[in-house]
């Protein structure tokens, strides 16, 4: 399997101003961090993909032939809102098992 940090994908690449800054912070993790972050739990995981799916609608793919088309600063924005809500998802079920030991004390 080939490391998230090796390729640089033209997707990642700005018309204007070299690499993308997201990018670039993304390739300075150490490759620990990037693993740990390319597995979200399974419940926040979950969590995700249903606001995507809301976000971007959720016709069965089985019925229907669904194409999404969009430019870059507006999938740039989806995932902006996809990486927030995925961070607040876990740091929310994080406080959430913290307050579940604390009062099993």
């Amino acid at each position: 399997m080939t490391n998230p940090t090796e390729r640089t994908p033209e997707l990642f690449e700005s018309h204007t101003s070299g690499p993308n800054k997201l990018w670039q912070y993304v390739r300075s993790m150490p490759p620990e961090t990037v693993a740990q972050l390319s597995h979200p739990d399974a419940d926040v995981a979950q969590l995700m993909e249903h606001n995507l799916l809301q976000m971007l609608g959720g016709l069965p793919s089985e019925q229907f032939d669904v194409t999404i088309t969009t430019n870059r600063e507006n999938l740039s924005r989806l995932l902006a809102s996809a990486m927030m809500n995925g961070y607040f998802l876990y740091k929310a079920k994080q406080r959430m098992e913290f307050e579940k030991s604390v009062a099993n004390l």
